[in-house]
């Protein structure tokens, strides 16, 4: 949002470097890049950067209470507590919308936040392969705190291994060849030397983990978990069967633990007061609905990648909802077209990551990617036939000169 930085970089692109640039991606783990990469990063003033981390911080500050952990056990659906919970949460991504406020300024928003991975080592690939063919303004890294690619890849392999032999240590996902953000993974392996493993394929015996590599059968000590319950419960019988290995007492560490996929969410949204964070209520809480409806959307707890949100809200399809204690209602924002493209103006959204190192007392914020949409919502459906729309990076002004 920096204009003069917007300026430049538009009027030196060129269709040419961009089909040069996703050549190259395409190339770093063939037939695996399954969603649209955009034209363009974000760049990020310093102002607009510390209104996210000020929102992060605060939220950080509520989760962080022994109130909120004791609040949180009503988020963890019946069935699907798993033992063996760590005391943090190893990983927080927090999603902002770019918006513009009654004052019609720019400023972040709050959409969800989820104790749960992202793409934490392509995160590196990305940026990397841009640079190679777009010029990037001096002082602007992808990384924030003081963090660059090597610190970055260090913690990292900090927070997902430590002390554990790396062959003791897998990413955990359903089917994962089939997954979107497989990509991801293939990175993950290269970066920190840990396999994929299909939760088809997990052994058990004796309260131990096993996988098998080569004819070889391994232990497994740490998971890096990228399994998600609703997922889960879609799947056949056989994989459903093999998912119960989460409610078991095993000799594992979870990174993070599933539990906080739950705790951390939009569930935690009703319990934030703060200028950046929209305001939130469970569903099951209101007397009665507001009379301005079309200003809400109202959102179910535990849904990923949009499924299930109503944007357009009526009387009669919150009514028709039963398990409203499962649901928010959360005051619409404006997102912003606020990024100059050739075509359109483009919205965006901004996702931090954040990342809690065992010994620390608060996580940090390290990395981040960054969503352009042209549609009604961000995400493919929305964005068919697009261009300068897609997955991308925030290069995060850090001189603060601009």
């Amino acid at each position: 949002m920096i204009v003069s930085q917007r300026k430049k970089y538009n009027n030196a692109f060129t269709k040419e470097k961009y089909a040069h640039y996703m050549s190259d991606l395409q190339h770093i783990f063939p037939g695996q890049l399954d969603f649209r990469v955009a034209e363009t990063p974000l760049f990020i003033s310093k102002d607009f950067e510390k209104k996210m981390l000020d929102a992060c911080e605060s939220i950080i500050d509520v989760i962080k209470t022994p109130q909120y952990k004791k609040d949180a056990d009503a988020a963890i659906p019946p069935g699907l507590n798993v033992p063996g919970e760590n005391e943090f949460p190893h990983c927080i991504a927090f999603d902002f919308g770019i918006c513009s406020n009654e004052k019609n300024e720019l400023e972040p928003q709050l959409i969800e936040m989820q104790g749960f991975p992202s793409l934490f080592c392509w995160q590196v690939f990305l940026p990397d392969t841009h640079a190679q063919h777009f010029e990037w303004p001096e002082g602007f890294s992808p990384y924030l705190n003081g963090y660059n690619r090597e610190s970055y890849i260090q913690l990292l392999k900090n927070i997902i291994i430590g002390d554990t032999p790396p062959q003791a240590v897998v990413l955990l996902e359903i089917l994962p060849r089939e997954q979107k953000t497989r990509v991801d993974f293939y990175a993950t392996q290269q970066l920190l030397g840990i396999e994929t493993v299909c939760i088809s394929e997990l052994e058990t015996e004796n309260r131990q983990l096993y996988y098998t590599r080569n004819g070889k059968r391994q232990q497994i000590k740490k998971i890096y978990n990228r399994v998600i319950f609703d997922d889960l419960s879609q799947q056949s019988e056989a994989i459903r069967e093999k998912g119960k290995i989460f409610q078991q007492e095993l000799e594992v560490e979870w990174i993070p633990h599933p539990n906080w996929f739950f705790r951390l969410s939009k569930y935690t949204l009703p319990f934030i007061r703060h200028a950046y964070v929209p305001e939130t209520k469970f569903l099951s809480s209101l007397t009665s609905l507001p009379n301005d409806l079309e200003n809400y959307v109202v959102k179910p707890l535990f849904s990923f990648a949009g499924q299930g949100v109503i944007i357009d809200v009526t009387e009669k399809e919150v009514q028709a909802i039963k398990d409203k204690e499962n649901w928010i209602i959360q005051k619409k924002v404006q997102y912003a077209a606020a990024i100059e493209t050739p075509g359109e103006m483009a919205k965006a959204e901004i996702r931090l990551f954040y990342f809690w190192e065992p010994g620390k007392e608060r996580p940090v914020a390290a990395n981040n990617l960054c969503r352009l949409s042209k549609g009604k919502m961000v995400g493919v459906r929305y964005n068919m036939d697009k261009d300068w729309v897609g997955g991308s990076f925030c290069l995060f002004e850090q001189s603060g000169k601009f």
